[in-house]
Parts: structure tokens; C-alpha cells; sequence
């Protein structure tokens, strides 16, 4: 048995480090290190309620929309705050546009490079990948970034700015929109499903949400010339709907909240059914992290720094469901929304590498319409925002569903000010170490039973599986 250390990974944000146990050159078990603290749970404690809706923005700067979003969800929930239709359907619209431009990134800019490497240079496919797709010099950034660059300025329409944006508050959204600047976010967004239709799926959006089974797919991608199919045609060659498979567990907190329900709903997926999501049911383990402590529910945290701790190897915590390792994501979030394509694809293969990126890429499909539907639905002359007063003592959870999965803010307030503050993050569910019990996270489960070449630095499979589900580590350590 050997140990070989995978890291850190460039084009991902934040610090990460996979150390493999290797024999016969095959993992037998895996460790995924979080090495860099951060601390932003404590900074909070003291301050008044509002504070939060500054501080932990700047926990991330791509996921910024996503942690505010959080954020305003949990103070709302201390108060029982019901936001006006406008202020509802305009922080959806925001996050909508953060998650969709991370799926986007993902995709074009995190994942699909790795297929431009010269170890692929013998596969028939390789021309066209490094064409397409080689880091710095393929003709796809020239087509994505203006596009995605275009997307955002939803964000300075609805938010006055990304990141950081002050906008989302408990009682909506605090830029109101005029009449002009509804039909810009219109403009922009049909701009945007132009884009999608022609270069990323060679067909309309509709169609590819329609998609139900793997030989609908199939026969769909016959003729293609999008980056869908060029995707789909490296995965069946490369067997990435073999690889990556952890807990087929899976958990959504509910993304985009509607007059009668979420968009995509919350509630945890195993063994072929789903059930409802029960908050309570989260806690926090400790036993591999550099933090004093033990198990305990988010309420009832702490972040305190243990550098020395015997057997921890992260910074990261082992969140857990009744005990249960869960995967979150869009794997997850349509798997518990029931698409057809998404749970006919793991009913066959399990959670892999192939559905987790499908999985983004039909997001972008699905919620492209919603958005559109959400920014004709504006009335500019209607309220947007109600105000908030923090209660003096109260405790509450706000969950929303960033791009990468299920987000957690948990907030308690003595004599109005924090007392408690703790945030679990999609890939703190994902990229978790061992718990108590020795369970390993969803990661840590998918890597086992790899091949590991000595020719292969890094391993390029490790590669693809710790990339499909797209870590933003700087989200994940506080």
C-alpha cells in the first residue's frame, strides 16, 4: 500500500488535497483535505442580526448570491417575513443567474479542459476537444465569456452589483425595477437562451428538457453539433457513466420558491423513493476536523479552531441526515424533482461523472423559461421589499439550493445580537471527511476503486470524478 497525494487542483476555488491509499494501482480508500481555515462563523457572533447580510457575501466570490440568499432566508424565518410577489420573483431571478452562469463556468471553463490534454492526444475525439476547449486558446471561450458576461448584467439591473450584493434582504429585494429596465432583463435573457440553443445544446431548450430516457438522449444527440453531444460523445468513450458513484443519496433544500411551491423541491432522495426534508435531522460531526468538539446540531455549534488535533485532516466538518452521508447538487436537486432523463440515469449507472454534468447542463434548459416567465411577471409599481426587525431572542434555518447544492445558514440571536452562527456549505456535504463512525464522505466514497497510472500526474480519472462535482472549497471551511 502506498499513499499519493492529488493537489492542490488548479481552476478550482479555494485549496484542496485528495490523499489516495493505493495498491496494485487502484485507491483503496481516500482523504479529501480542506487546508486552509478561513473563520468567517465566528466574525459574526456579537453583531447584530442585519450584519450577517454584509459579512457573509465575502465568504465567496462566486457563490456570493447564493450565501446572502442564506442569509436572508434565516433572518426571515425569525420573523415569519412573507416578501411581496416582486421581491420573491427577483431574488430568484438573481440566484437563478449565479447558478446558471456557475453551471456555465463549470462546464466550459472547470471541467471540459481536462479532455484538451495531450494524454488524450490517441482518442478521435481529441482534435475537436482541443479545438474546442484547450485552457486559454479554444474557440468556445471567444463564444462564453461575452456570452455569460452578458447574462450577469441581470445582476446589475436586479442587484446593483456582483459580487457582494446588498439586495437580498428578509423582506425582498431592495432594487426596485422600472418598466425600461424590465424588458433590458428580458432582452438579456432571451440573448442568453439564444446562446444556450446555439451552442450548447444545437436545439431549443424545450426539446432538451424534454429529454426522459438514455435512449431518448441517445437518439437526440444523432447530428448534433453542440458541446452537449461533443460532451456526450468523450463520456461514452471514456465510460464516465461508470465512474464517480457515491452514497445515491441525495438532498435539495428546495431552490426558487413559488406562490405554492419551489421550483425544484426540497426533500431527500433514497431507495427509489423521496422523503421530506427535516432540518432537524442535520448535525454537524467533528471527529476528523480541526475544530474542538463533538456531534452536535447547528444550533448548538461551534467553530473552534484544533490545529492539533489527533486524526483530523481537514478544516472541513462531516455534516450528516439521520446519520446518512448524502450528495447534493443538480444530481441531486433533479433527482428529488423527479426529471425523467436525471433518475433514468442513475436507476442504470448510479450517481457518475456523465449525470452529474448532465444534470447542469439540463438546469440550464429548465430554468432559463422560469426566469423568463419571473421577469415578465414583475409589476414595477407594486411593493418589492417589507421591512425586518430582529426579535431580541429567537433562533432560525434558512436552506436555498446554491449551484453546487444544499446551503445552510443556522442564526440565534440573545438580547438581539449573535449568538450562534453556522453555515454548512454544498461542498461541506460533498467533499466531508470520515465521521464518528469512520463513514466517509460522498467524495471520499466516490474515489475508492479508481486506477491511479504511476504515468499520470495528476491522475486524470481523479481528476474528472473530484471535478463533476464542481468544489468551491472557500464555501466549505469557517
Amino acid at each position: 500500500m502506498s499513499t499519493r497525494i492529488v493537489g492542490p487542483f488548479n481552476r478550482v476555488e479555494g485549496d484542496l488535497e485528495v490523499r489516495l491509499d493505493v495498491a496494485d494501482g487502484v485507491v483503496q480508500s481516500a482523504r479529501v483535505v480542506s487546508p486552509l481555515y478561513r473563520g468567517f462563523e465566528p466574525m459574526l457572533l456579537g453583531r447584530v442580526a442585519e450584519d450577517a447580510l454584509v459579512i457573509v457575501p465575502r465568504i465567496c466570490g462566486i457563490c456570493s448570491v447564493a450565501q446572502s440568499a442564506a442569509a436572508a432566508s434565516a433572518l426571515r424565518q425569525l420573523t415569519g417575513l412573507v416578501p411581496p410577489e416582486n421581491g420573491q420573483l427577483a431574488a430568484n431571478l438573481v440566484l437563478a443567474c449565479e447558478n446558471l452562469a456557475d453551471h456555465l463556468s463549470h462546464f466550459y471553463v472547470f471541467f471540459m479542459p481536462d479532455f484538451a490534454r495531450d494524454a488524450y492526444r490517441a482518442r478521435d475525439w481529441f482534435a475537436q476537444a482541443k479545438r474546442r476547449f484547450k485552457a486559454g486558446e479554444g474557440t468556445a471561450s471567444a463564444e462564453v465569456l461575452p456570452a455569460r458576461a452578458n447574462f450577469m448584467h441581470l445582476m446589475g439591473l436586479l442587484a446593483g452589483k456582483w459580487p457582494h450584493t446588498l439586495c437580498l434582504q428578509p423582506g425582498g429585494t431592495s432594487r426596485p425595477l422600472e418598466n425600461a429596465e424590465c424588458l433590458q432583463v428580458l432582452t438579456l435573457l432571451r440573448a442568453f437562451r439564444r446562446f444556450l440553443e446555439r451552442s450548447v445544446f444545437d436545439d431549443s431548450l424545450e426539446s432538451v428538457a424534454r429529454l426522459t430516457s438514455s435512449d431518448d438522449l441517445a437518439h437526440w444527440r444523432r447530428g448534433r453539433k453542440g458541446d452537449l453531444a461533443l460532451f456526450l460523445t468523450i463520456s461514452d468513450d471514456l465510460a464516465l457513466h461508470a465512474i464517480g458513484r457515491a452514497t445515491d443519496v441525495f438532498l435539495s433544500a428546495g431552490a426558487y420558491a413559488q406562490a405554492q411551491a419551489h421550483l425544484f423541491p426540497a426533500g431527500l432522495w433514497r431507495k427509489g423513493a423521496v422523503e421530506a426534508l427535516q432540518p432537524s435531522a442535520i448535525v454537524e460531526d467533528l471527529s476528523h476536523a480541526w475544530m474542538a468538539g463533538g456531534t452536535a446540531a447547528p444550533y448548538a455549534g461551534q467553530t473552534i479552531p484544533a490545529p492539533d488535533k489527533p486524526d483530523a485532516y481537514t478544516w472541513c466538518k462531516a455534516p450528516r441526515y439521520h446519520d446518512l452521508v448524502v450528495e447534493t447538487g443538480a444530481l441531486a436537486r433533479q433527482m428529488v424533482a423527479g426529471h425523467p432523463l436525471i433518475r433514468a440515469l442513475v436507476a442504470t449507472d448510479g450517481a457518475s461523472v456523465r449525470a452529474r454534468v448532465l444534470a447542469r447542463l439540463l438546469e440550464l434548459a429548465l430554468v432559463v423559461p422560469h426566469m423568463e416567465a419571473w421577469a415578465q411577471a414583475l409589476q414595477p409599481r407594486a411593493p418589492w421589499c417589507l421591512p425586518f426587525v430582529a426579535p431580541e431572542h429567537a433562533h432560525a434555518c434558512g436552506m436555498v439550493e446554491a449551484a453546487r447544492g444544499a446551503l445552510g445558514h443556522w442564526v440565534g440571536l440573545q438580547h438581539g445580537r449573535i449568538s450562534g452562527y453556522q453555515i454548512i456549505a454544498p461542498t461541506t456535504w460533498n467533499f466531508s471527511p470520515r465521521d464518528a463512525a469512520g463513514r466517509p464522505g460522498a467524495l471520499e466514497q466516490a474515489l475508492v476503486g479508481l486506477p491511479v497510472p504511476d504515468a499520470e500526474d495528476p491522475p486524470l480519472v481523479i481528476q474528472h470524478v473530484v471535478r463533476s462535482f464542481d468544489p468551491c472549497m472557500v464555501c466549505t471551511v469557517h
